[in-house]
């Protein structure tokens, strides 16, 4: 049992909130996942020249590396919440993130893209919410995750949101039971996996379509026959986001969607504190239809 939710403001008066309302959502569904939590923002206020990359690191090495990167990186600007660090540069994923992985094996890179910033600790998240002071976080839209470990160890890569391409991210209530299959598979089409969690593997089954350019419905559609298991997912891009249930759609979901807002979460109470929520059209997604939002 794991807690999922989503925030898409349709308003850009309101994109300084969306920390705010988030940190609510997460706060609520505590009780589902005790273990772990996360949450990507999206915010496309930034220079489209620029990348994002999220890291998390020891805070020890934090000094050492910030002086390291400024050397060997220009135009470089440092951005540090709790143990995460959230570099912006016009380097290039490749170059940047191949440096990352040659000298500094102990740090782990969370996300990219130029709009994305990914944080996951382990922990109650209500104290991971105040951690990293998601209050004060703007951006058009974010998803996030509370996390009961099942199938894998209870660390920062077994924590969601998982990014396994530039500017995505898929948060996951549920288990799928082909994922190692599945891993091997796309292993061979040259992803690589950084935890034994099986929405790892989702991710980078999504984020490998959407490169052969399938568009986010069509690729959640494909899911529906290739994945094995019970799920909803709420994957996310640059864009906006879009919710899948599995046919069977034993894990729940709720959708609150009025003028200002799409709301979605594993269960209403997560939404309860959102402007005039009771006001909205309020549902339950269907088995195997997929919906988006700003895509």
């Amino acid at each position: 049992m794991c807690g999922i939710v989503g925030l898409y403001l349709k308003k850009k008066t309101l994109h300084n909130k969306l920390g705010f309302y988030l940190s609510g959502m997460l706060d609520n569904m505590s009780s589902r996942g005790p273990d772990s939590a996360g949450f990507a923002i999206y915010n496309n206020k930034e220079s489209k020249k620029n990348y994002k990359y999220s890291l998390c690191l020891n805070k020890t090495l934090s000094r050492g590396f910030e002086q390291d990167i400024k050397k060997n990186f220009k135009d470089i600007t440092v951005k540090n919440i709790s143990d995460h660090i959230v570099v912006c540069t016009s380097a290039t994923p490749k170059k940047f993130i191949s440096y990352i992985q040659r000298n500094f094996s102990e740090i782990s890179l969370v996300g990219y893209g130029r709009s994305i910033e990914i944080f996951k600790q382990v922990g109650n998240p209500k104290e991971i919410v105040k951690k990293f002071k998601l209050e004060k976080f703007s951006g058009s839209h974010a998803i996030g995750h509370t996390r009961m470990a099942t199938e894998s160890a209870i660390t920062v890569d077994g924590s969601h949101p998982y990014s396994t391409g530039e500017d995505e991210c898929l948060v996951h209530n549920g288990s799928l039971s082909n994922h190692n299959n599945l891993r091997r598979q796309l292993i061979k089409q040259g992803k690589n996996f950084d935890s034994l969690n099986d929405t790892e593997v989702a991710a980078g089954y999504i984020s490998q379509k959407l490169s052969e350019n399938k568009s986010m419905k069509k690729t959640l559609t494909e899911c529906l026959t290739d994945l094995d298991g019970f799920y909803t997912f709420i994957a996310g891009t640059n864009k906006g986001f879009a919710v899948l249930r599995d046919e069977i759609a034993c894990k729940p979901a709720v959708i609150a969607e009025n003028n200002d807002y799409v709301a979605v979460a594993s269960e209403f109470q997560a939404m309860a504190h959102l402007p005039y929520v009771n006001k909205s059209n309020i549902y339950e997604p269907k088995p195997g239809v997929v919906y988006t939002w700003g895509k």
